[in-house]
């Protein structure tokens, strides 16, 4: 079957309407054609890459799973994939921010009620602290740098792999890993 061009505006349009048949073929150089469009978009309201790539793979997932709708009388396709993309960057950064209403709104109805011995919760603090510093040591050195960096640190993943010259995925997985150990250590159930 021969390739769709998308090399102009009208072309374009043309292209994600054949897509509408729902072959491969034709929808992969309308993804190379718009992609980076609903990346550019995604980054602009989100300002980080890796949400911005979630977004931007959501937003061509539905352009695939809705090319029939498309209506070039209506937009471009660019104009349409742009729309979709804020869209759901926009609707990203409200969910991240009610969820972090709520945790908020929970944490100080459980602070306010919550009534305790200062004494007491010093000396469990003390104890905790002892024991992950005693199972930090249990942790490999690649484990412990990348945890330590990440969660003492305040490092994002990307900062760590970054200070400690190694991929991200390399480094979420000694993190990941790293806090598996911790967890079974300390006695702390995975459920």
């Amino acid at each position: 079957m021969a390739t769709a061009r998308t090399s102009g505006p009208d072309a374009l349009d043309a292209a994600l309407i054949a897509c509408a048949t729902g072959t491969a073929d034709t929808f992969a150089p309308v993804y190379d054609a718009l992609s980076p469009a609903a990346y550019g978009t995604a980054l602009a309201v989100l300002r980080d890459p890796d949400h911005a790539a979630e977004v931007t793979q959501d937003v061509m997932v539905e352009l695939w799973q809705t090319a029939a709708r498309f209506d070039p009388a209506r937009g471009s396709a660019r104009t349409w994939v742009v729309t979709l993309a804020r869209r759901r960057a926009v609707d990203r950064v409200r969910s991240e921010q009610a969820r972090r209403h709520r945790d908020q709104r929970d944490m100080d109805q459980s602070g306010a009620t919550a009534q305790y011995d200062v004494v007491v919760e010093h000396v469990e603090q003390r104890l905790e602290a002892a024991g992950v510093r005693r199972c930090l040591g249990s942790l490999t050195q690649t484990q412990r740098d990348a945890v330590l960096r990440a969660y003492y640190g305040d490092r994002t993943y990307r900062e760590v792999a970054e200070d400690l010259g190694a991929s991200l995925p390399t480094i979420k997985s000694r993190i990941r890993d790293g806090l598996i150990r911790l967890r079974t250590c300390l006695g702390v159930d995975h459920g």
